[in-house]
């Protein structure tokens, strides 16, 4: 396959990728923005919680990831048996997985809560938010794992699909009932969350269907018995280091909020504002990876590790690009967004500077993106775990605690922390891609290609 075939390729992928994380991201969004005309304090509730429910949906990611590089390099050998295994494998662990989590974000919503240290006045919402999002986030746990199955046979248009409707879905029925539209009760935070997780339910069952049709149309038996050891094992070793490595930044991320919570509502809620502004500026860089890296463990499996690198080079670059000039245009435009959303003048005044800090936090923030991601779907998945860990608790929460709480900087002065660990964490990341280091991880073995099927 040719450089400009390639490229072409990875433009075919990466619209839809992107159209679809867009989306992804729309449907958490849109319960800030609507809540927003409902009150402040509702965001800031909502707010906490979804650190909470991302850290969850961290956790589903665990097999899911896994199957995606997997199933990307055994594409690319030919290898339609061990493929069918690594997703069924993924499917029943975690729906099994699915449902413990959900049990106890709904029977312990108010403990996880008061050790996140929310607020009193904001308890009432955010346990009525979290309960009715985490008992059905067993469905997010499939959803991931169809999704994943989909994008590494090419067929990134499916995902786009489903996650476009189930938006709309999402938005009509917080307009009926979060203000209380088309003769349904006026519901407020309550009738957000019973909207995002009915939406998240149709989601999963669309991609079920859509999976079974379009991809793998049947699980035989005769292949899981005996079990496929062989295929958990690789599952657990791209899982468990991409897992927990997603799971110790949220984490910081919870511990981070526990700070900003000390500071004031008003600190809340400018971060939540302006996290919900903020992913839109890396989307480009997350989708344009998460395309890019299926085909480049599509090379992997067939050897081809020179390709992989000059491809991933060639879309980091382009990542770097789009993602700087779209925040510095966010910087532009923070003062009119941020006053569309609230009329409290500190809440924007913080959420100003927290976007021009930001300019400087994209740079580092792609450069982990892209090599973080990348090195994981060639197979190396250890270092990118030991890096992130390291330097995510002792810059991203020390520092920025130190300057944002004793130095008395508040939310600004956090963000700068954010910028010094995603810079350096960046660099050592980068480095560790051009050395090649990770030709000798993959998953295939060269004497097991076959031709594809």
């Amino acid at each position: 396959m040719s450089d400009i075939r390639l490229k072409h390729q990875l433009k075919i992928i990466t619209i839809p990728v992107f159209i679809e994380i867009a989306l992804v991201m729309l449907l958490g969004a849109v319960d800030t923005v609507m809540l927003s005309r409902y009150s402040d304090n509702s965001v800031a509730a909502v707010g906490l919680d979804n650190q909470l429910i991302s850290l969850v949906f961290l956790v589903y990611q665990f097999f899911s990831m896994g199957a995606a590089i997997l199933c990307a390099q055994y594409i690319g050998a030919g290898l339609h048996k061990r493929l069918v295994q690594v997703v069924g494998m993924a499917l029943v662990v975690n729906l099994l997985l699915g449902l413990t989590v959900s049990s106890v974000l709904f029977f312990f919503a108010e403990n996880l809560l008061q050790l996140m240290g929310l607020r009193p006045e904001l308890m009432g919402d955010g346990v009525v938010y979290l309960r009715l999002t985490g008992a059905l986030s067993f469905f997010q746990a499939l959803s991931l794992t169809f999704s994943a199955s989909l994008r590494s046979a090419d067929k990134v248009v499916w995902p786009m699909a489903v996650t476009g409707i189930v938006n709309v879905l999402n938005i009509l029925g917080n307009y009926a009932l979060i203000f209380g539209h088309w003769g349904c009760p006026q519901l407020g935070v309550e009738g957000a969350a019973i909207a995002t997780a009915t939406s998240r339910a149709v989601s999963m069952l669309l991609l079920a269907i859509i999976h079974f049709r379009v991809h793998i149309r049947r699980f035989p038996i005769n292949y899981f018995i005996p079990i496929p050891w062989q295929e958990l094992r690789n599952l657990l070793k791209i899982g468990i280091p991409a897992m927990s490595e997603n799971i110790s930044y949220s984490l910081s991320q919870v511990v981070i909020t526990y700070f900003i919570n000390q500071i004031s509502n008003e600190a809340l809620a400018a971060r939540t504002y302006c996290y919900n502004m903020i992913m839109f500026v890396y989307l480009f860089c997350v989708s344009i990876t998460q395309g890019g890296d299926i085909l480049v463990g599509h090379l992997v499996g067939q050897w081809r590790h020179q390709a992989a690198y000059v491809l991933g080079n060639y879309f980091f670059r382009l990542a770097m690009i789009i993602t700087i000039s779209g925040s510095i245009l966010l910087a532009l435009a923070g003062p009119s967004i941020l006053h569309a959303f609230t009329d409290n003048e500190e809440i924007v005044r913080m959420g100003v500077w927290v976007l021009v800090v930001d300019v400087f936090l994209e740079i580092g923030r792609t450069s982990n993106i892209f090599a973080g991601s990348t090195l994981r779907a060639t197979g190396d998945t250890i270092y990118p775990f030991v890096v992130g860990v390291i330097f995510q608790w002792s810059i991203a929460v020390g520092l920025s605690y130190v300057i944002g709480i004793p130095l008395g900087y508040g939310l600004v002065g956090m963000w700068v922390g954010f910028a010094i660990d995603e810079n350096i964490r960046g660099v050592i990341l980068l480095l560790r891609w051009r050395s090649g280091k990770w030709r000798t991880k993959g998953f295939v073995a060269r004497t097991t290609r076959k031709p594809p099927y």
